[in-house]
C-alpha cells in the first residue's frame, strides 16, 4: 500500500478556488503515479505484445529453403535471367532456386494433378509454376492452386491493381490471388530486309503478301503455343472486321466459354481465312514447322522470309549468336499485336509455400523486373506501374540503345487481349479435324 506523507488539510481545499482545487488534485495525482512507477520499475519488465506482421512470418518461415520453380526452358536467355534470380534469392533469403526446365507448362499441371489423386497434399514436388491461361483455367478449376497470397505480397502494390485489372484477371479469368504477375509480352514479327522491303501489318496484307511470297511464310502446328497464338490474332481481327461491317458484336463471345451453340459461328471465319491462306504458305500448307525455334530456323536457311515470335528478345539474341541474319528486323502489326500477361503460381500442396511466396515477390521488385526487361537479357515487358515507383526505382528502367534487329521502342500501338481460354482447346480440336497433316 502506497501512502501518501504530507497532503494538504481538507480546510485548506474548501478555500481553493475551483481552479486551484483542480490544479493540487492534479498534482496529488502526478505524486501517486510517479511513487508507483518508481516502486515499481525494479520489479516489472515490460514486454511487447506486438504480433509480427503476416510478411514477417512469411520470411521467417520460408528462408533457408528449396524452391522447385517449373518454368519453359526453351529460351538461353529466360534460363539464364533465371540464374541471375537464383542468386539473388540465394544472397537474400538462402533459398536455393531450382529451374525445373519444361517444353511445355501442362507438364507440371499434370503432376500437381497427379498428386492430388494420390492424396499428396502437402509434400508437392512443385512450388513455384511460370503459368497462364489454360493452364491456369485448368489447375484453378481443378483446386490446384494456392489461394488469396499474391494479392499480400508487398511488391504488388507496385503493379497498381485497384487501376490495373491485367493483374487481376488471366484470359479473362480472375485470378483471386492465386497468381502473382511476372511479365508482359505480345506477339511480334521479324522479317529478313534483304528478301522483303516491305513486310505485312495487318491480318490482311499478310494474306496478299503470302499470295505474292507464296512458300516464304509458315506457322507452327497446333497445339504450340506460338501457333495457337498466330490463330487468335486472326480469329480476333476477323471478328472486328466482321462486326465493323455488320454492326454485330459476335468477337464478344471470344470473351465467354466456348459452347457446342456458339463454337461453328464464332471459328467459321478462321476457317475461311486459313482456306485462302494455307496454299501460300511453305510447302503449300501440306506441312507444317513445329515450333517457334523451327521457323527461326527456316528464316536463317532463307527458306522463310517471314516469321513471328512472342519474346521479342529472341531475335536480337538470334542475331547476335549468329542464328539469324543481321538483315533481321522486328516489327508489330499495326491492327492490333496479342498480348498477355504472364504470372507466377504456387500449387495447393507446395512443399515450400512460404519460401515460393519470397521468390515470387522478388521477381516483382523494381529490381528484377528492371533486369529481365533490358534487351540484352530478356527485354520481357515489365508489370510494375511507374507512378508507383521512386525516382531511384524509375531510373533502374532507363533505356539503353536496342540492337538494329530488336523491336522499336514504343511500336506496339494497340494490344489485343486474349480470348478466353476455353477457345483454345475449341480452335485445336477445329484445326486438327480440317487440317491435321503429318509433321
Amino acid at each position: 500500500m502506497y501512502v501518501i506523507k504530507s497532503l494538504p488539510a481538507l480546510t485548506m481545499l474548501k478555500n481553493l478556488s475551483r481552479y486551484s482545487a483542480y490544479a493540487v488534485a492534479l498534482s496529488i495525482c502526478t505524486v501517486i503515479s510517479s511513487s508507483i512507477s518508481a516502486s515499481t520499475a525494479s520489479s516489472i519488465t515490460v514486454t511487447s505484445t506486438k504480433e509480427p506482421s503476416h510478411w514477417q512470418q512469411i520470411e521467417a518461415q520460408g528462408k533457408n529453403q528449396d524452391v522447385y520453380f517449373y518454368a519453359w526452358g526453351g529460351d538461353p536467355q529466360i534460363n539464364a535471367y533465371l540464374q541471375w534470380a537464383a542468386k539473388q534469392v540465394d544472397d537474400k533469403y538462402n533459398i536455393n532456386l531450382v529451374h525445373v526446365k519444361l517444353s511445355d507448362t501442362s507438364e507440371a499441371v499434370s503432376r500437381v494433378l497427379a498428386e492430388k489423386s494420390a492424396n499428396n497434399n502437402d509434400k508437392g514436388s512443385v512450388d513455384l509454376i511460370w503459368i497462364n491461361g489454360a493452364n491456369f483455367a485448368t489447375m484453378s478449376e481443378n483446386s490446384l492452386l494456392l489461394k488469396q497470397w499474391a494479392n499480400k505480397l508487398p511488391n504488388f502494390a507496385l503493379t497498381d491493381p485497384e487501376n490495373n485489372p491485367a493483374v487481376n484477371f488471366d484470359f479473362g479469368v480472375p485470378t483471386n490471388g492465386m497468381e502473382a504477375p511476372w511479365g508482359q509480352a505480345s506477339l511480334t514479327f521479324y522479317y529478313d530486309s534483304l528478301s522483303t522491303n516491305k513486310p505485312p501489318t495487318t491480318l490482311n496484307q499478310l494474306i496478299n503478301w503470302t499470295a505474292q511470297n507464296p512458300g516464304r511464310f509458315s506457322y507452327p502446328k497446333p497445339p504450340d503455343f506460338l501457333g495457337m497464338s498466330f490463330l487468335k490474332y486472326a480469329l480476333v481481327m476477323l471478328h472486328e472486321q466482321h462486326d465493323a461491317k455488320t454492326g454485330e458484336n459476335i468477337k464478344a463471345q471470344l470473351n465467354l466459354p466456348a459452347t457446342e451453340q456458339n463454337t461453328d459461328l464464332v471459328l467459321a471465319p478462321l476457317w475461311a481465312f486459313l482456306d485462302d491462306l494455307h496454299p501460300a504458305l511453305w510447302r503449300k500448307g501440306e506441312q507444317f514447322v513445329q515450333t517457334g525455334a523451327h521457323m527461326r530456323r527456316l528464316v536463317d536457311d532463307t527458306e522463310l522470309s517471314l516469321a513471328f515470335t512472342f519474346s521479342a528478345p529472341e531475335v536480337p539474341a538470334a542475331v547476335q549468336r549468329y542464328d539469324l541474319p543481321e538483315s533481321i528486323r522486328s516489327y508489330a502489326m499495326s491492327d492490333g499485336s496479342l498480348s498477355n500477361t504472364h504470372f507466377v503460381a504456387i500449387p495447393y500442396n507446395a512443399s515450400h509455400p512460404q519460401a515460393a511466396q519470397l521468390v515470387a515477390n522478388f521477381l516483382l521488385s523494381p529490381e528484377a523486373q528492371a533486369k529481365k526487361q533490358t534487351p540484352t537479357i530478356w527485354g520481357d515487358k515489365m508489370v510494375l506501374v511507374p507512378s508507383t515507383l521512386s525516382p531511384e526505382q524509375q531510373a533502374l528502367f532507363k533505356d539503353n540503345k536496342p540492337h538494329p534487329s530488336a523491336l522499336p521502342f514504343d511500336s506496339i500501338k494497340r494490344t489485343v487481349s486474349e480470348p478466353h481460354p476455353s477457345w483454345v482447346d475449341a480452335i485445336k480440336q477445329g484445326w486438327q479435324a480440317r487440317y491435321g497433316v503429318s509433321p
